[in-house]
């Protein structure tokens, strides 16, 4: 917990907020993420500058939908943190070579972190599951990718919900395709196949070559995070679930995506196996919120219309908690859908942003 009373209190009423039984609570919202723009503008120096350079302060919003947000790719090139360098226990960063630049989110604590990512998983991914699940990973372990949320995200999500076989079926880099098939032959119990778009790529490859198929026993679902970025080959969503429900003898509603980001606490999921039936969008936990607007004026995009994603996620105390993405949305209910990416979106919004939050001297 941080040393600081206000950041601590903060905290621990997200806590508190992530223990409680799900429900959204607009007064709550509202209440919370001021005072935690208070707290960040007073304590992140870069974005107190960015703030400012708005004409914004704490003190002159009227609401939550006034914070500014941070668009995603400024992490990249600054440390967006809201507590002392000294206190920082552990760093998540983006996928990239080794040669570019990558995101990265500070923290303090990974307390929030785990408290908020269990809760949408367990209603988004595993409704009617048994709680001890068979969940099984297709990316790397927490500890062969200490710097990867996804894979801390997989490994908190296995220790609090996996059954004894749960576990990662990606090592070094390589899909290891007979274990998977061993795992899954054990037993007829329903399981959680979960990783990213390419891996699943791998593993269409896979059976392909081999000429094989897999049926999944009733019950079962697919989660999948995306994950083509700077890959060679790419497969549209929508082909990607088809060939998936062919390959593993489900349908196409028990595939479920996850929309995240390293520099967020929280995820936000398809609805298609919490909501049979229901048309598919996505939602997150009642402390985060999304907001789709328009890309040129920052207007609140009419229910529908495409415009830009923007995400505010109180879990990110001890960072920034609204930051602007460079994808595409709509609304859907109350839920919303991402259209894509925004071309030249993060570079063009992270360069207006730098100059702004840069020091000067």
């Amino acid at each position: 917990m941080s040393g600081d009373p206000a950041r601590a209190s903060l905290d621990a009423e997200l806590l508190g907020w992530m223990a409680e039984p799900w429900r959204n609570d607009d007064t709550r919202f509202e209440k919370t993420a001021r005072a935690l723009f208070s707290h960040q503008f007073a304590h992140c120096r870069p974005y107190a500058r960015f703030c400012r350079g708005r004409g914004i302060t704490p003190d002159s919003i009227g609401s939550w939908e006034e914070i500014p947000a941070v668009p995603a790719g400024a992490f990249k090139e600054l440390t967006l943190r809201s507590f002392p360098a000294e206190a920082e226990c552990h760093v998540f960063r983006t996928s990239g070579t080794s040669t570019e630049a990558r995101g990265a989110l500070h923290l303090d604590t990974l307390a929030l972190y785990e408290a908020s990512l269990l809760p949408s998983f367990e209603r988004f991914v595993l409704p009617g599951l048994p709680r001890a699940a068979r969940v099984y990973v297709l990316t790397a372990s927490p500890e062969e990718q200490p710097d990867s949320s996804l894979s801390h995200m997989f490994g908190v999500a296995v220790a609090a919900r996996g059954d004894a076989s749960s576990g990662f079926f990606v090592r070094r880099g390589t899909l290891q395709f007979d274990s998977l098939l061993s795992a899954l032959a054990s037993n007829d119990a329903p399981v959680a196949l979960c990783g990213t778009a390419f891996s699943f790529v791998h593993l269409l490859d896979a059976l392909e070559a081999g000429g094989q198929r897999i049926q999944l026993p009733p019950g079962s679902r697919v989660m999948e995070t995306g994950g083509f970025k700077g890959r060679a080959r790419e497969i549209p969503r929508d082909e990607l679930y088809e060939a998936l429900g062919a390959a593993l003898g489900i349908s196409t509603d028990c595939i479920v995506n996850q929309y995240g980001m390293t520099e967020l606490a929280s995820q936000f999921y398809d609805t298609t196996v919490h909501e049979p039936g229901a048309p598919r969008r996505k939602l997150g936990p009642p402390w985060a919120r999304v907001r789709i607007l328009e890309p040129q004026t920052g207007a609140p995009c009419a229910p529908g219309d495409v415009g830009a994603i923007v995400l505010h996620d109180l879990a990110n105390t001890g960072s920034v908690a609204a930051i602007q993405t460079a994808d595409l949305g709509r609304t859907v209910g109350n839920g919303f859908e991402v259209i894509g990416r925004e071309p030249g979106a993060e570079a063009r919004g992270c360069s207006i942003a730098l100059d702004e939050m840069l020091e000067r001297e």
